[in-house]
């Protein structure tokens, strides 16, 4: 019984609360619907370069691809004056007005092929009665960025093939359709653009790039392929490729140097790129797992060791984005310059404070190995901010240098000497 009142007694108490509240309730505004939710920001697809980009980190949110002005500059607006090389040499515009200028190559007769990232078509330059012509000898391609050539014909790589224009220098008046040689590479866009040469064994060399920032390597990715000038008997001479987009052979050795760009959003220094050279057909060069030879990879790293793959024999700076190189096997240039090799950095985008945007000499000991680095060409650099970025170097049968400049759609061409010695 007293229980049953004790429980009359609470129960009533709670309905008199609920009454003597029930007018503030009545008075009171109808709660607010919950918020929508945020709408989610697209995703980044992996093979973006954005992709990896840390989340809230405001400098890091700033940086992206530096996109190239849309048209080339004019020839007086080039940035020749603010160049700079070293006492004795000279720099000149060798040609101008062509597009997102990339990968150069020479020709028996003197004529300069050069190909483009984001155009479709191959371009020659002609120099006759000291004029410059520019003539479209190939069109409606897509990314022919890499060019080699030998014995007349030019070789040509776009996105996932490799073509040929044969006795090229004979047909420069006319837009020839090149002949396609291999159709088996992948056709990632990310690092899709290739560079290509002919080696010493009279082979074509094919990099295939990782397809996004920070990739496991398959059969088909991250390596340097050989393949004959037909086509056929693929060899996978490098392994553990990130990203080359220039390699040579020493002029004495032959053996196989390359540029390679590391991966990007590890942090603004780390790692660096590099200057690799390949000593035997297979060796592995560490992507995605160490780069730069002591970099473990935060996410592909784990139980992993550096010293299972080859380390590069020279580091080019953070994210400098080395890209064309080539020996100097000519006799203009001084004999300290011999047999060395000139490297094209186009600069970094993923850094808050620019680095690159120059050319930089690497001159070897006798077994190979570098001795030291020093600036080359400078100056296109300037504020933090890009007034030229250097792709490609090239030398002419003289000896001189080209550079070629994708920011301005140039080239500049780089004597030694007085200048009726160094003219053409």
């Amino acid at each position: 019984m007293i229980l049953r009142d004790h429980s009359r007694i609470v129960l009533a108490g709670a309905f008199a609360g609920l009454l003597l509240t029930a007018p503030a309730m009545a008075q009171s505004p109808p709660a607010a619907a919950p918020a929508a939710p945020a709408a989610a920001a697209p995703a980044i697809p992996p093979g973006s370069p954005l992709f990896g980009r840390p989340d809230g980190n405001e400098a890091a949110s700033k940086l992206a691809p530096v996109a190239p002005p849309p048209l080339p500059s004019a020839a007086d607006k080039l940035p020749t004056a603010k160049l700079k090389v070293p006492p004795g040499f000279n720099i000149e515009v060798y040609a101008s007005g062509i597009a997102n200028t990339r990968s150069l190559r020479v020709g028996d007769k003197g004529t300069v092929f050069v190909g483009t990232r984001f155009g479709n078509k191959v371009s020659a330059i002609v120099k006759k009665d000291g004029k410059t012509e520019v003539k479209t000898i190939a069109e409606g391609l897509y990314r022919p960025n890499g060019l080699a050539y030998q014995n007349g014909t030019l070789y040509i790589a776009e996105l996932s093939l490799v073509s040929k224009i044969e006795k090229v220098e004979d047909n420069l008046d006319k837009v020839n359709k090149p002949t396609v040689v291999y159709n088996e590479l992948p056709k990632d866009e990310a690092h899709g653009w290739k560079f290509i040469g002919i080696g010493p064994d009279n082979k074509l060399y094919v990099p295939v790039g990782q397809p996004g920032n920070n990739v496991l390597n398959d059969k088909d990715h991250g390596q340097i392929r050989r393949i004959d000038l037909d086509g056929k008997n693929r060899v996978d001479v490098a392994l553990g490729v990130r990203n080359t987009v220039g390699f040579d052979w020493h002029p004495v050795s032959k053996q196989l140097y390359f540029s390679d760009n590391g991966r990007d959003w590890a942090s603004e220094d780390v790692p660096e790129d590099e200057l690799n050279r390949v000593t035997k057909v297979g060796e592995h060069f560490g992507s995605p797992y160490c780069y730069q030879g002591n970099f473990l990879d935060p996410e592909h790293g784990w139980g992993k060791k550096c010293s299972d793959y080859t380390a590069p024999i020279a580091l080019t700076g953070p994210h400098s984005a080395g890209l064309g190189m080539r020996f100097n096997s000519g006799s203009m240039f001084p004999a300290k310059y011999k047999n060395a090799i000139f490297l094209a950095r186009h600069g970094s985008w993923n850094r808050t404070k620019k680095f690159g945007g120059d050319i930089v000499v690497y001159f070897l000991n006798k077994d190979g190995t570098v001795k030291s680095s020093e600036v080359f060409m400078s100056g296109f650099l300037v504020d933090n901010g890009y007034i030229g970025r250097p792709v490609d170097v090239e030398f002419m049968k003289d000896g001189s240098m080209l550079v070629s400049d994708d920011w301005n759609g140039a080239i500049y061409r780089v004597t030694y000497g007085k200048a009726k010695v160094a003219s053409r």
